[in-house]
């Protein structure tokens, strides 16, 4: 999936339009998490050392197509003026006269950063012209940098870079999306064998085409998490009173037919009495959980047997953690498989979402290849599905 990226086009004098993932967490106000605002920013810097100026447009929440001060940017551009030592503007709305004069006056090596596109009905709609051509006129150059929604078509993500581009302006992905599509299609596409899935999480509900997929291109899928309990009841297990999704039973029954032994289930099961930490607890076979017992993770032989398999990969994909992983001692499933991939020498791919979260709360993001900044995009991405919102920019 070779696209054309920011690098491959002369940005000097030119204003780029830029789709990014500002939706950062927020507590009263303060930013507590910013990483996707410090993965956007070697993409912005290089425009703006190569002689360009950027307009970045973003969503944060789900302010439902209306102002809402609890949903602004402000924090967002306030964050990014100080990581780039000034030069940060923002608009107060994103498609009307304060956003236009505002990118009408921007100059080379300047910034201004657009009020939430979700203020705007438009935006998830998609279909509005009006709106779709006022954003398009903000820039010379259209460039996705935005991951975290490329699996969604919204007005910024698609119709945009698509009125752009019949415009004859170039429609190109950032760095950040270059390197997730690397990692996420590229690699997965054509692995260093052996190539080892670990997914965990919640509902097999949603992980089954992930899983599905996967057990056509992989030599080992290892499965984790509550889903895991699911598969147990498949197999005849008893699960007490863990979360389980009875309703996909039957569908858990045929991924354990399709995947055969590529398909590796946990052997033993960290239960407890109580959702917390200082409960009653016990390890037992995987499938014999006790009434009145819920699993909340993989068991110390699971863990190392996971272990293992990672240590002897040469590329692992690792989307959901095994446990609890927020509850000590329930984090030690998630724990253990972390560890295992950041010591191995494999190519090493942690999905969006909870893997993320757990692998920088580890310590071991330094140690792994790749952090995808996606959750869902990169589950989407994960089961094989293509972008259109990545498809209409220009190929290399």
């Amino acid at each position: 999936m070779a696209k054309k990226t920011i690098s491959d086009i002369d940005v000097a004098g030119k204003k780029v339009l830029m789709r990014v993932d500002f939706n950062v967490p927020l507590k009263d106000g303060v930013i507590t998490d910013d990483r996707r605002i410090t993965m956007a920013l070697p993409t912005i810097q290089h425009v703006l050392d190569q002689g360009g100026s950027v307009v970045l447009m973003a969503h944060l929440g789900r302010p439902k197509g209306a102002p809402n001060p609890e949903f602004s940017l402000k924090p967002a551009a306030d964050r990014l003026g100080g990581l780039l030592g000034g030069g940060v503007t923002l608009a107060s709305d994103t498609a009307g006269a304060d956003a236009k004069a505002k990118a009408e006056a921007l100059e080379p090596g300047q910034v201004l950063v657009l009020e939430n596109v979700r203020f705007n009905a438009g935006e998830k709609k998609g279909d509005d012209e009006a709106y779709n051509a006022t954003l398009a006129s903000f820039g010379d150059i259209y460039c996705n940098n935005a991951f975290g929604t490329c699996h969604r078509t919204e007005a910024s993500m698609y119709a945009v870079a698509k009125a752009m581009k019949d415009a004859g302006k170039p429609a190109v992905v950032g760095f950040l999306v270059e390197k997730e599509i690397k990692y996420l299609t590229d690699v997965i596409a054509n692995p260093e064998r052996p190539f080892v899935a670990i997914l965990g999480g919640a509902k097999v509900s949603d992980k089954i085409n992930v899983i599905d997929n996967l057990l056509g291109v992989c030599d080992k899928v290892l499965i984790g998490g509550a889903m895991a309990y699911t598969f147990s009841l498949a197999q005849g297990g008893s699960v007490g009173g863990s979360l389980v999704e009875k309703d996909k039973v039957d569908l858990a029954k045929s991924l354990i037919e399709k995947g055969g032994d590529k398909l590796v289930l946990p052997v033993d099961t960290h239960c407890g009495d109580d959702f917390s930490g200082d409960c009653n607890k016990q390890v037992v076979k995987a499938g014999g959980i006790a009434d009145g017992f819920e699993g909340l993770d993989i068991g110390p032989e699971t863990a190392k047997i996971y272990a293992e398999i990672v240590k002897g990969a040469k590329t692992v994909v690792w989307n959901g953690p095994m446990g609890v992983f927020e509850m000590p001692p329930f984090d030690e499933g998630t724990k253990a498989v972390a560890q295992a991939i950041a010591d191995s020498d494999s190519t090493s791919i942690i999905g969006g979402g909870d893997s993320a979260a757990a692998i920088e709360q580890l310590g071991f993001a330094d140690q792994v290849t790749h952090v995808s900044t996606g959750g869902g995009a990169s589950l989407e991405m994960l089961e094989g599905k293509s972008f259109a919102s990545v498809d209409l920019l220009d190929d290399k």
